[in-house]
Order: C-alpha cells, then structure tokens, then sequence
C-alpha cells in the first residue's frame, strides 16, 4: 500500500546514463580482475546505451567467455562485439518502457539524470 508516511517518496530508476554505464562497466571489469582503465569505456559505455545494468554484466561475462575459449585477452572490442550481439529489452519493450517513462514524469522522482539519448528513444 503507498500513503504518505509510508513512502516519502516514489523514485523511479531508469536504464543507466552514459555515466552509469561507464561505471558498471568498470565494476564488472574488476570484479573480473580486470583493469578498467586498459579499456575504451567511453566507447563501451555509448556501445551499451539502452543496455540495463543486468545485461551489460552479461555481456562482460559472455565477452570473457569468447575470449577464454578462443585463449586471448580481453579487449574493448570483444565487449563491444558482445554488447552488439545482445538485443537489449528497452529495444524489444520499447513502448511499455516508454509509458513507464510517461507515467513516471507526473507521479514519482528520477533516481538519475536521464541521458540525452534515453528521451529520444
């Protein structure tokens, strides 16, 4: 049940920005013990717009896969290939997201700033 008291506030939390996706990307890399920083994430991160944070984690694990199997590193462009390869739900459920987007505008606060790229789409 939602009432005043109960909830403060209702906040709404989109598909990650540029920002938030150069960040998971970097988390998930050193969880893998991984160096961020050898990495293009400006590159990855634009390739993994649309992408939730869910599905960037499995693109990094299915990238790191690839790569084991073929016995080479891991590089940006084997996480740009993964990222290209997955069809991102906010592309399959475009216009549920969309009334989701709607609906929150009038009835609950943004979590984060949305990316440029996230209002047009």
């Amino acid at each position: 049940m939602i009432r005043k008291g109960r909830f403060d506030e209702l906040f709404f939390v989109d598909l990650p920005n540029r920002a938030e996706r150069k960040q998971i990307l970097a988390l998930q890399l050193s969880k893998h013990k991984r160096n961020p920083a050898t990495f293009d994430l400006e590159r990855i991160g634009e390739t993994a717009h649309g992408h939730s944070g869910a599905e960037i984690e499995a693109a990094v694990q299915s990238a790191l896969y690839a790569a084991f199997s073929s016995h080479r590193e891991l590089t940006t462009e084997s996480l740009h290939e993964a990222l290209q390869a997955t069809v991102p739900l906010s592309k399959i459920r475009s216009e549920e997201i969309e009334g989701l987007r709607q609906w929150a505008r009038q009835r609950a606060v943004a979590a984060s700033t949305p990316d440029v790229e996230s209002e047009k789409a």
